[in-house]
């Protein structure tokens, strides 16, 4: 046995850091108030309606087929203003994949217009557990968002889907809104475009339901991705 590890080694060794970011790992070590909310997501399955749940499938196939290739699974979350829903969605995806353990998927948002993350969603987030911080002034500043303790922040900001920041080819869109559905009919370099429309919760900024309804907003998002990687989890055990 010592023989064979002394002869093998070195191609296990190469083997696990060629392919070690398809592999499911460990889970993240989440932040205790995002793992409770997540869980808490997870009890609310049966409220997403079977539509959604359809469209939920198809981004945990392309998902599941990219891994499967070793090949990282890449989606972006377009909205018009890349400035709540879109945010929130990419931050819940690269969340629940780091929950279920799964490396390889990278979660990136954009617009068809830049504005700024709105500090509205911002705080949602927090309140659902995220430690957000400012790291830029102006007004489209750089946000860090922690997730775990034992990654990097996802780093986040209002752009363009041709942003040096977003890839340019082989990812999934995922389409937040209906005027981003008409004003993007087709996105280049998408491998699948796929709707997943959400109703905006800057409908009731300024009114005493606005709190209420950004909170609504993102469980709602967190339900879903947790729907769509437990998905995802399911066929790589």
């Amino acid at each position: 046995m010592k023989t064979f590890l002394i002869n093998y080694l070195p191609f296990l060794i190469v083997f696990l850091s060629t392919f070690s970011p398809f592999l499911l790992a460990t889970p993240s070590a989440l932040l205790p108030q995002i793992r409770l909310y997540i869980e808490s997501r997870q009890k609310e399955i049966d409220q997403i309606p079977e539509l959604r749940k359809q469209q939920l499938k198809k981004i945990a196939l392309f998902v599941q087929t990219k891994l499967a290739a070793h090949e990282p699974a890449q989606l972006i979350f377009i909205c018009t203003h890349n400035s709540r829903r879109s945010h929130t969605s990419q931050i819940w995806a690269q969340t629940l994949a780091a929950y279920y353990g799964l490396q390889g998927v990278k979660a990136f948002s954009a617009g068809t217009e830049v504005t700024a993350f709105n500090d509205r969603a911002v705080k949602a987030l927090q309140r659902a557990g995220f430690t957000i911080v400012a790291t830029t002034e102006g007004s489209n500043p750089i946000y860090d968002v922690q997730y775990a303790s034992d990654t990097e922040p996802i780093k986040t900001f209002s752009k363009l889907l041709n942003d040096a920041a977003n890839p340019q080819s082989n990812f999934c869109a995922v389409m937040n809104c209906s005027q981003a559905e008409k004003t993007c009919p087709m996105v280049l370099g998408a491998a699948l475009r796929v709707s997943m429309p959400y109703d905006d919760p800057k409908d009731f900024d300024g009114t005493p339901q606005e709190s209420e309804k950004y909170d609504d907003r993102c469980r709602q998002i967190a339900r879903e991705m947790t729907y769509l990687f437990a998905q995802v989890h399911a066929k790589k055990r």
